[in-house]
């Protein structure tokens, strides 16, 4: 099942939903139930209000929403501008309705959203744990940088639940 996505940027009036649904995609129980959960690396909550917040207020940034006809919110994704590329971050998909295609929609939403901006590419950091994630991503044309980024050590986004520090890696892809 593939279900017609209609998107549409966020407002501060989205933010409590989207919270709950990032949260839900990432960290607990809840996302357990889909594949790209985080919640056997990291412990604790993914994001809140606030920092969603600043994010939305970021320069050249938004959260591009994916509903589907009922109007229920079903993804989204974080979009910044950082010319000549269009970063993309916190891909999220409800657990429930995750393997039905639909963050491949929003993966081809951000393209046809970064080439209305000139960009010539989309950057995205993964989790290099995260093989299954990063096979995905693979398969949808992005390619590993060599790049790497600390993962953020804010206790109020994850505490690891392994001893070795958590790595980013960046993947790109041509548009």
């Amino acid at each position: 099942m593939n279900p017609l996505l209609h998107f549409s940027p966020a407002s501060e009036a989205d933010l409590p939903a989207l919270n709950c649904l990032v949260n839900r995609a990432y960290r607990g129980e809840a996302s357990e139930q889909g594949w790209t959960t985080e919640a056997h690396l990291l412990a604790g909550q993914r994001t809140d209000e606030a920092d969603l917040r600043d994010q939305l207020h970021s320069p050249g940034a938004t959260f591009l929403l994916a509903h589907i006809p009922t109007q229920e919110l079903v993804g989204s994704v974080f979009l910044q501008h950082q010319h000549p590329d269009l970063y993309l971050g916190m891909l999220s998909v409800e657990p429930t309705r995750q393997a039905q295609g639909l963050g491949r929609q929003l993966v081809t939403a951000a393209e046809d959203f970064a080439r209305k901006l000139g960009c010539t590419g989309i950057s995205i950091s993964v989790i290099s744990v995260r093989h299954e994630l990063l096979a995905w991503y693979e398969r949808l044309g992005f390619r590993r940088t060599g790049a790497t980024v600390d993962f953020p050590t804010d206790a109020r986004f994850g505490i690891p639940r392994q001893a070795e520090p958590l790595v980013l890696l960046v993947l790109r892809k041509e548009l």
